[in-house]
């Protein structure tokens, strides 16, 4: 009978094993086969909802087969259990396990309204998209000044739909004084900055905001990026890095954002302030003596006049030896990395090459004779 009964249990466990491997295997194919829709689904996820909401939603409007399937794979996914308010564009036939990652913590591509606050260098615009079906895609309604006495009204019916995606969206390079400015102008944004931050201290990257945010507040975040990622830098360092202490990091590696013409070029340019300030050599960089003259309150407009390079002020490097006092922008990661880890070369001098980027030279010799072949190309260029 024990042995009935142990043939029995063995049975009923392999059936139980079949059993579970059949789920399993179904699970697999639900979440990864293409969904049944065949036009892409404007997703709105409102703050508060859960995932039980949004599957409804998507089986109601034919983009899943099933709301279970899709909290099952949620439960395994990495961004599983995270939902990202806001707009999510679904593409036609995605799968279960796509839209997870999609409406999941890193978000996909928008399909709401959206306005955007781009704050470049020396200029800044708001640009309003909105969501066109047929091309499954934003396209651009309007784009005017932060500062406009009057927003077009593109921006007003965006302003007023609940599912708009604001952001803002700072560029490499630009001053703390400038990306302070244009935020206090933005409409969609509430205050003015008390205090404009210690320049080189913000983060330049994209923050989604809500509107009526406080620009006190946006500026906190931009800060506390800033400080994670030369944190994080800082203790991955190399030898060669010349820097004391952070504060030096974002001095060097905000000359090295203005200086350099192409991101790949910035390990290189290091190693230029790296081997000049390491033999003693000023580092004669005109983007420091241009920011001395506007201190990044607005672009200089015109080239550096003498006078200008040979008066003795805390920022011409053409004069004092070493670094300037402050940084004379914010850098990106990319420029705080290369400050603490250049290259290993010996170059000395570098000069535009016509393309975009720079010609690199260990000896003065070299040097010159780069700058005779950029004289030519600029000479060219005016003539044409």
């Amino acid at each position: 009978m024990l042995r009935h009964l142990a043939s029995g249990l063995f049975t009923a466990a392999l059936g139980a094993g079949a059993l579970a491997a059949a789920i399993v295997t179904w699970g697999q194919h639900e979440v990864t086969r293409p969904g049944p829709h065949e036009r892409a689904v404007c997703l709105q996820v409102a703050q508060g909802e859960t995932l039980r909401d949004v599957g409804a939603r998507l089986a109601e409007e034919g983009a899943i087969r099933s709301p279970l399937a899709l909290r099952a794979a949620s439960a395994v996914h990495p961004q599983g259990g995270q939902l990202r308010f806001g707009s999510h564009l679904i593409p036609a036939e995605a799968s279960i396990a796509e839209i997870v990652g999609i409406v999941g913590s890193t978000g996909g591509p928008g399909c709401g309204d959206e306005v955007v606050l781009r704050i470049g260098v020396t200029s800044a615009q708001i640009v309003v998209r909105g969501f066109d079906e047929e091309a499954e895609g934003l396209e651009e309604l309007a784009r005017f000044a932060p500062d406009a006495a009057t927003p077009p009204e593109e921006y007003a019916a965006a302003a007023e739909a609940p599912e708009t995606r604001f952001r803002v969206v700072v560029a490499e390079g630009a001053t703390s004084w400038h990306i302070a400015q244009n935020l206090a102008g933005a409409p969609f944004l509430e205050g003015g900055a008390e205090d404009v931050p210690p320049e080189g201290r913000l983060a330049p990257a994209s923050y989604d905001v809500t509107a009526g945010a406080s620009v006190d507040d946006l500026l906190g975040r931009m800060q506390a990026r800033q400080e994670r990622i030369l944190e994080d830098l800082w203790e991955e360092r190399s030898a060669a890095a010349p820097a004391a202490d952070p504060e030096e990091a974002l001095i060097l590696a905000s000359i090295i954002e203005k200086e350099a013409g192409l991101a790949q070029e910035q390990p290189l340019v290091s190693s230029v302030f790296v081997n000049r300030l390491a033999q003693g050599m000023r580092l004669q960089m005109d983007a420091t003596v241009e920011y001395g003259v506007t201190l990044g309150r607005e672009p200089l407009g015109r080239g550096l006049r003498r006078s200008e390079l040979d008066e003795v002020t805390p920022y011409n490097t053409y004069q004092i030896d070493g670094l300037p006092p402050t940084p004379i922008a914010n850098p990106g990661a990319g420029a705080i990395a290369a400050a603490l880890a250049p290259a290993d070369t010996d170059y000395l001098y570098f000069v535009a090459d016509g393309t975009g980027g720079h010609a690199f030279a260990e000896t003065l010799a070299e040097h010159n004779s780069n700058v005779a072949l950029w004289r030519e190309i600029e000479a060219q260029r005016n003539a044409e």
